[in-house]
């Protein structure tokens, strides 16, 4: 009983996810077109760029490219920008989760280097612009997220069309963020040296990195429909298992399974006339909106998969579930990464990181709202 209870604990969305395709199971039986629901492409290539990733991350990949930059830095905002930077450019390529999973810890062996006064001036400021960051960042490439992987695959939008949809949310997000940086360095600029900030590491075996490198570049032939996704699947799958198998287990076979429960849960409200004409004309000219409290209970990525389901205005969904991944601390799953790595080294900072990540978020989440009105 207790290790089900630490499981749904850890896996609260997973667990969720499961109950409700269990329970929609009873009003529409198992039969031939579960097998239907399911949408490989996005499992494969999300497995595909997650088992890159996290074999990159094994190998200190990202931590050497931050301990390269931060080689240049010679100020307080320098470093600021270098760190938040990090979260905001890494997240449109190696996912807003992997980003924040790297440079969070990253930032504080950094901070760490610093004196105490401005260590503690610029710890949970910076934890938090990374955090959004890394959410905001994100939502400019299909790959940058789950939710836009996926919704990328049903939209059957070119690379460039998504990219431009996303862009002028990502250039006000961008200069919020720079705004943001200058307003809390004003109080505690600094001379730094790079002594302080930058030691010697161990790098990690280049062949293995420069194999991940080339496995990346299939995966984006496969997001972009160059190469078919099984192809790419099965390239990432053999080359890990003979060339570094332990970062299998690094994977997040949880994620996987989530959607494997959501899309068994939305093709069985798909097949209850009742439920699901309800929905679709409720989310009719509403779909940005919708995606937004949605993702604020449920998380954008359960909201991408439920909401998909019921309207074809695909690309609303896209602004809805990447602008909705601000607000509450669940918006976006990868925000609780953060908020563990803060618990966890500052215990008595986290009522202080907790207000200053809601009251940002939602002045982030008005702005962008307020582009969104002005630019339908």
């Amino acid at each position: 009983m207790k290790l089900l209870k630490q499981f749904i604990q850890q896996e609260t969305v997973l667990t969720a996810a499961a109950v409700l395709a269990v329970v929609s199971a009873f009003f529409v039986p198992p039969d031939a077109q579960y097998l239907g629901y399911i949408d490989l492409r996005t499992l494969a290539i999300l497995f595909s760029l997650m088992t890159v990733m996290a074999g990159l991350r094994r190998q200190g990949f990202f931590d050497g490219l931050g301990r390269a930059l931060l080689s240049r830095t010679h100020s307080t905002f320098q470093l600021t920008l270098v760190l938040v930077g990090l979260c905001f450019f890494g997240s449109m390529f190696i996912t807003n989760d992997v980003s924040l999973l790297t440079f969070v810890p990253f930032t504080f062996v950094v901070l760490s280097r610093l004196g105490a006064d401005v260590r503690r001036a610029l710890l949970i400021p910076v934890v938090c612009m990374q955090t959004i960051a890394a959410n905001l960042g994100s939502m400019l490439t299909p790959i940058g997220n789950p939710q836009n992987l996926y919704l990328y695959g049903k939209s059957g939008m070119s690379i460039g069309g998504f990219v431009l949809l996303m862009l002028p949310y990502t250039l006000v997000s961008l200069l919020l963020l720079l705004a943001w940086a200058a307003l809390v360095c004003r109080k505690t600029s600094a001379a730094l040296s790079v002594d302080e900030l930058v030691s010697s590491a161990s790098q990690g075996d280049q062949k293995i990195i420069l194999l991940y490198l080339v496995l990346f570049a299939v995966c984006l032939l496969s997001v972009i429909r160059v190469l078919p996704y099984d192809i790419a699947f099965a390239a990432v799958l053999v080359c890990a298992l003979f060339a570094d198998p332990h970062t299998l287990r690094a994977v997040d076979y949880s994620l996987l399974l989530t959607f494997v429960a959501f899309f068994i849960f939305i093709g069985n409200l798909g097949r209850i006339p009742a439920f699901s004409g309800w929905l679709q004309e409720f989310l009719t000219g509403r779909e940005v909106l919708v995606a937004v409290l949605a993702s604020q209970v449920t998380s954008n990525v359960p909201a991408a998969l439920l909401l998909s389901g019921f309207t074809a205005e695909t690309q609303a969904l896209i602004i809805g579930t990447n602008l909705g991944g601000l607000g509450t601390l669940i918006a976006s799953m990868a925000s609780l990464i953060s908020y563990r790595q803060i618990a966890r080294e500052l215990p008595q900072g986290k009522k202080q990181y907790f207000g200053l990540f809601t009251l940002s978020n939602l002045i982030f989440l008005a702005i962008l709202l307020g582009v969104w009105f002005l630019l339908r």
